[in-house]
Parts: structure tokens; sequence; C-alpha cells
């Protein structure tokens, strides 16, 4: 059974809730605004009973009458505020209670974001005239076109003879290295250069730590004086995408966890702290500002360019060797993505298809020829000094994963060999 006043009491709330804000700043006396309270509240349950009772005509009626109210209140009002928000609000108010008839939780939510947005309107000023620069506008802009208007119109589909270069991923890799870029440029801004990128790199490396890699290189070329903290944040990257390796894993094989819960636990935390002692090689003093773009167009284009040709080279030498079998195959496509071939060797092994000492060196092999892959765009990126620091982080990561993998091998050999003496 319909309740048609359920409806009615939410367009009513959301005019009340609206009408809230319009009554603390309408004024006193003569020069107060024509709307607040009590004319929102009004308004919303205009609406809602206009569309209650179903007339499309009386509906586009109460709906001019609504406007027309809102533009005589404009006229007739305070002429030294020229702004129409209270006005276009009343308007709004009543579409939400029109809209509660039919969709009263979307109605609801949209009435909520209103009223913030009225209530908050001191802050979302001083945020955008005071807080966020042109140039940051700008390409905040630019990320959005290239993720909104021009990703979903490229061709979702391989156009090389390898099929192996789908544009729509090219460029979703591009927008990924510029959104990264911003987040490093927003984090050195709130929390200085010494900490910010480091904070930034290690939630970026959930995403893509290459990535990171390479919108790091850019900021230690605009900033020489960061170049250590923004190794620190691509370092940190790769702690942050070996949190998310295991994750993925987890999802497919647990059983695969546990025999690699040692190797990439010793390289977290030899990465962890190679990564600290940069971030104490950087001055305080080198740590307010920032320069120039929030991200660099030609590194994000150079890093796409880097990931098609990694993935030629792994197509190419798989088609050349023949793909011999899952270790080589997986170490090849480590070159292009990590996670994909970790996670192919933990459906090999959930098929039975290898077994589990096989899928944990799989998965190494694939962790190994990923970061060689970083190397390289680091120190085209960022330089000789900053890709210098980050394949320290590479090497020692690599050494961490080998040095694990045999106390893993040495810890479950004595087990077996402990057991073996059991009686």
């Amino acid at each position: 059974m319909n309740r048609p006043e359920w409806p009615l009491v939410v367009a009513l709330a959301i005019g009340l809730l609206i009408g809230l804000d319009r009554e603390r700043r309408k004024g006193d006396g003569g020069t107060r605004s024509a709307a607040g309270l009590r004319t929102f509240g009004l308004v919303g349950l205009l609406g809602g009973v206009a569309a209650l009772i179903g007339h499309p005509g009386l509906v586009l009626l109460a709906g001019g009458f609504v406007a027309l109210g809102a533009l005589a209140a404009y006229w007739l009002g305070d002429r030294k505020d020229p702004g129409l928000t209270g006005e276009v609000a009343l308007v709004v108010t009543y579409a939400l209670g029109v809209l509660a008839q039919t969709r009263p939780s979307v109605a609801l939510g949209v009435g909520v974001v209103v009223a913030a947005l009225l209530a908050f309107r001191g802050q979302l000023h001083s945020l955008v005239r005071d807080r966020i620069t042109e140039q940051e506008l700008l390409d905040a802009l630019v990320i959005a076109i290239a993720a909104v208007v021009i990703l979903p119109l490229l061709p979702n589909r391989p156009v090389d003879p390898f099929g192996l270069l789908n544009p729509f991923t090219l460029w979703r890799l591009a927008v990924v290295g510029m959104a990264l870029g911003f987040l490093g440029h927003v984090a050195q801004r709130l929390l200085g250069g010494r900490y910010g990128l480091l904070i930034a790199g290690l939630a970026s490396g959930l995403v893509s730590s290459t990535a990171t890699v390479a919108a790091m290189g850019a900021r230690a070329r605009a900033q020489p004086d960061l170049t250590a903290a923004s190794a620190a944040g691509a370092v940190a990257s790769m702690i942050g995408s070996l949190g998310y390796l295991l994750a993925l894993i987890a999802a497919v094989s647990p059983p695969l966890i546990i025999v690699l819960a040692i190797p990439l636990g010793l390289s977290a935390l030899l990465m962890l702290a190679y990564a600290v002692w940069l971030v104490r090689r950087t001055s305080n003093t080198a740590s307010g500002e920032t320069l120039g773009r929030t991200f660099n167009g030609g590194a994000v284009l150079l890093f796409v360019a880097l990931m098609g040709a990694f993935s030629l080279v792994a197509e190419l030498l798989i088609r050349w060797l023949g793909a011999p079998g899952a270790l080589m195959g997986g170490a090849v496509l480590g070159l292009a993505d990590a996670q994909a071939a970790s996670v192919s060797m933990a459906t090999l092994l959930e098929g039975e298809r290898i077994a589990l000492s096989a899928a944990a060196l799989g998965v190494v092999l694939a962790l190994t020829t990923n970061m060689a892959v970083k190397i390289p765009t680091a120190v085209m990126t960022g330089g000789r000094a900053y890709g210098r620091q980050v394949t320290i982080g590479v090497l020692l990561l690599i050494a961490g994963l080998w040095m694990g993998g045999i106390l893993e091998v040495l810890t479950g050999e004595a087990g077996r060999l402990s057991m073996g003496k059991q009686p």
C-alpha cells in the first residue's frame, strides 16, 4: 500500500533543511531577504503537493509562480548584493519537492548537498580565491577533460598487429599519471615536501607505482632540492604496490600469501627504512613551496610510451622464446604488469597446474622484472640523482625478495626435517 504522506514529509524536510541556512543569513529589519525557513519549507511542500495532484499544467504553473516570486524578491531586495544564490535555491527547493514524490531518497540526498553548498559558502569562496592557484585550477580542468571527455572517445581495443596497444588503456595510464602528479602537488602544499611526497607516494602505489615513479621524477626535475623527498615518495609507492599485490593474491590463493610473507615483508621493511632515510636527508627549508604545474605533461607521455614499449618487448620475447613455461611467461609479463603476472601465478596454483613453490617463484620473478622497468623510468623522468636514489630502493626491494625467498626455503626445509624426526 502506497503512503503518499511520506514523500510529502520528505519534500517539507528538504525545504526546511535548505531554509535553515537562508534564515541565518537573511538579516533583520527592512533590508532582510524575502525568503527564510518558513518560505523554503512551504515551497518544498508546494512542489510535493503539485506533483501529488499529478497534473503537468499545475506543476508548471506552480513552478512559474515560484520563479516569478524569486525574481520579484531579487529586484525588490538589497541591491548591494547582486548574487542570485537565494533565488536559485528557492527554485531548486520547489524542483526537489516535485522530485520527492517519485524519487524521495534522491531528492533528499540532493537537498543535503544543496544545503551544504549554502552553509559552506565562506569556506568554498576562500578555497577558490585564496588557496587554489590559477595554474592548479587549469591543471585540474585538463585532467577532467582527459578523463571525462577524451578517454570515453578512444577505442577500447588493440590497434596494433600484436594486439597489445590499446589506446583506451594507454590514455588511462596518462590520466593516472596526471592525477598522481596532482596528488603529489597537493600533498606537498598541505604537508610540505619533506613528508607530503612520502605520504602521497605511499597512497599512489595502490594505483600504479611505476606511474608514481614517473610523477615523482617530474617533481624532482622541477625542484632539485626535493630530489631526495621525491625519491622517498617513489620508494614508498613500491611499498603501497606490494600491499595491493598482497590483497590481490589473497583474493585468489590464500596459501600463496603464507609462502610470500617473508620475501615481501623483508622487502617492505628495507624500503621503508630507506625511504625514511631519504626523508631525513631533505632540508626543512626546501619543503614549503610548490613550483610550476601540478604535473609534467611530457613526463606523463614519456611514461605511457615506456609502458607501451615494454609491453611490445614482453610480447616479442614470448614469441621469440616460445614461452617455454609459466615462470618465463610470468617473468616477461612482469615487465609490463607485476600484478597481472602475480595473479596469473595464483590462478595457475589454484587450478593445480603448478606447484606452490613454483607459483611463489613466479611472483618473485615477476616483481623482479617489474622493478627493472622503474630504473629507466626514474632516470629518464627525474635525472641522474633521482634515478640513482630510486635505483638503490629497487635493488633493496629485489634483495629483500630473494633473501626472503631463501629464508622461506630454509625455514620450510627445517620445518620438514623437524617433523621427520618426530615419531
